[in-house]
């Protein structure tokens, strides 16, 4: 008895001839384009006054290191600020008071329209503007010497990055069924304890993949600190080549670094996505 679908009667059987594969000349093209502009930039780093031995000088100096340390420090605090505001400002959003959702809208309309150098500045010059800041009667201080370049890094990354991660949480927020929030409510939980317990575990499987993006972005945007002397990597690398002119073989150390630390950073993120998928494939069931 033949295994293979019987086929109709005055029709040959052509299972048996050979097939041609397709060649696919396109992907061979665009192939070999992409070889051969990767050879002429490999042979113009190659050829170029590039001091190889520098870049491995300097890759594991003090001073690279001190300032790889502080770019991770500030991209955590300033991502937990992010969070934090945008978790706030999200809520707000989607609050049917029309006072919160002005501010909101006004904060992230604010924040996210004006560049994140210019932000970083206006921080750092806040002197200018408020020369003294503090609760009248109770505690005061001169903003030249509260606003350091840390304390300026950190409000001009986390406040900016708390107007984009506002955005990604309101998406998670919106995510959730509307019948979570009716449950909760139907057992007497109020708005907080069920945001809290309900609505964003539910809305972590959405939120996590966008703001895993938005730290990798975080870690990289920290570079722009270097304009108000905060000692992150590139700072670290521009000092350097001050002093002994090898500034291509500086830039390429910090590069190499961002580097790194963007690589070991994506696979982390996937971890997280697949562990919170796992979660909400069990809960679905």
């Amino acid at each position: 008895m033949s295994s293979g679908r019987a086929l109709a009667e005055g029709f040959p059987d052509l299972t048996g001839l050979p097939t041609a594969r397709r060649t696919h000349w396109g992907r061979w093209i665009a192939a070999g384009l992409i070889l051969v502009v990767l050879a002429l930039v490999g042979r113009a780093f190659a050829e170029g006054q590039i001091e190889w031995a520098y870049v491995g000088r300097f890759l594991t100096v003090p001073v690279i290191l001190h300032g790889i340390v502080n770019t991770l420090v500030m991209a955590v605090l300033a991502m937990s600020l992010g969070i934090v505001l945008g978790l706030v400002v999200a809520v707000m959003r989607l609050s049917p008071n029309p006072v919160l959702k002005g501010v909101a809208a006004g904060y992230t309309w604010l924040f996210r329209g004006t560049p994140l150098i210019l932000q970083l500045l206006l921080w750092f010059n806040l002197a200018l503007v408020f020369p003294v800041i503090g609760i009248p009667g109770l505690w005061s201080a001169k903003s030249v010497e509260l606003m350091t370049p840390f304390l300026a890094a950190l409000l001009g990354l986390g406040i900016n990055q708390g107007a984009y991660t506002s955005e990604v949480m309101r998406a998670g927020l919106l995510s959730v069924d509307a019948g979570q929030y009716e449950a909760a409510q139907a057992i007497g939980m109020g708005r907080l304890k069920a945001l809290v317990r309900i609505i964003l575990p539910q809305a972590m499987r959405v939120v996590l993949p966008p703001l895993g993006n938005e730290f990798i972005g975080l870690v990289k945007a920290t570079s722009l600190a270097s304009v108000i002397q905060y000692p992150e990597v590139l700072h670290a690398a521009e000092n350097i080549y001050y002093a002994n002119s090898r500034v291509i073989e500086l830039l390429i150390v910090a590069g190499l670094w961002y580097l790194l630390v963007v690589s070991i950073l994506t696979p982390l993120q996937m971890l997280l996505e697949r562990r919170f998928a796992r979660g909400a494939a069990r809960t679905g069931r």
